[in-house]
């Protein structure tokens, strides 16, 4: 099915499995995985993409912790995980904001590449080889759970999901950013990025695992999460800049709490 049947079927199930992980996909980062520090190599687009949502996150946490902005380590004390870190795009910033920064990320090549920046950068974040239901077993929680373009690189979403939703402490939070499942997140995301702009390798995403808004938000709920804002995120081509949005129709993130 293409995304012509977005608005006409109801999206199939894929069969679940008992892990999350998904072979194909690490494989793929972990080809990927010398050139996360580059800017101008395959993790451009996330390099681009950083700005909006770290902005995002920590405006985020302030209001929700009542963190001073203007304090040079605002987060000190936060215990923050990143799923699905990769090199550390957004565990070294979150560091230096003061958080307590764990980075976890089932294909070990990523990890290295990590603890190597980190090292160098001069900076402790706990950096791990694990699955989220790995790290959620064990029965770590944290203030800030972090699933950032990684719901639709996983096997058995609803697992990953109330993985991910467990390990959030009483009055913490979870971000998701992800790619909404329509027709235009294909042509967008898909046929643009990977095909004519060659943002990113051919094949970086399947359309089919693209997850809506609506999904996420069910998944959030029924794992004891409040859905407490929803906002899309768009590129201006004039700005080249990744900007907040009310359009949800492409790239989207999500912000959801426990009482």
């Amino acid at each position: 099915m293409g995304p012509r049947g977005v608005s006409r079927g109801r999206h199939r199930e894929p069969e679940m499995s008992d892990t999350t992980i998904n072979p194909d996909e690490i494989a793929k980062f972990t080809r990927m995985a010398e050139e996360w520090w580059d800017p101008s190599g395959k993790f451009k687009p996330l390099h681009k993409f950083n700005p909006v949502r770290l902005t995002y996150i920590r405006e985020k946490a302030l209001a929700r912790f009542g963190r001073d902005g203007h304090a040079r380590r605002p987060l000190e004390g936060l215990r923050v995980l990143d799923i699905g870190c990769g090199g550390g795009l957004l565990c070294e910033p979150l560091a230096r904001l003061g958080a307590s920064v764990t980075g976890i990320d089932p294909a070990e090549r990523n990890i290295a590449v990590a603890r190597l920046h980190a090292e160098q950068s001069g900076l402790d974040i706990d950096y791990r080889a694990e699955t989220a239901e790995a790290i959620a077993a064990s029965g770590a929680t944290f203030d800030i759970v972090l699933n950032m373009e990684v719901i639709e690189h996983v096997d058995n979403v609803p697992l990953f999901m109330k993985s991910a939703s467990d390990m959030v402490t009483p009055g913490g939070m979870m971000l998701v950013a992800t790619i909404n499942r329509t027709a235009r997140a294909y042509a967008l995301a898909i046929v643009g990025a990977e095909y004519v702009l060659r943002w990113l390798p051919r094949g970086t995403h399947d359309w089919k695992k693209f997850i809506t808004p609506d999904e996420v938000s069910a998944l959030v709920t029924r794992n004891g999460l409040r859905v407490a804002e929803k906002i899309g995120v768009v590129f201006h081509p004039l700005e080249d800049a990744w900007k907040k949005s009310a359009d949800t129709g492409v790239n989207y993130m999500l912000l959801a709490e426990r009482g």
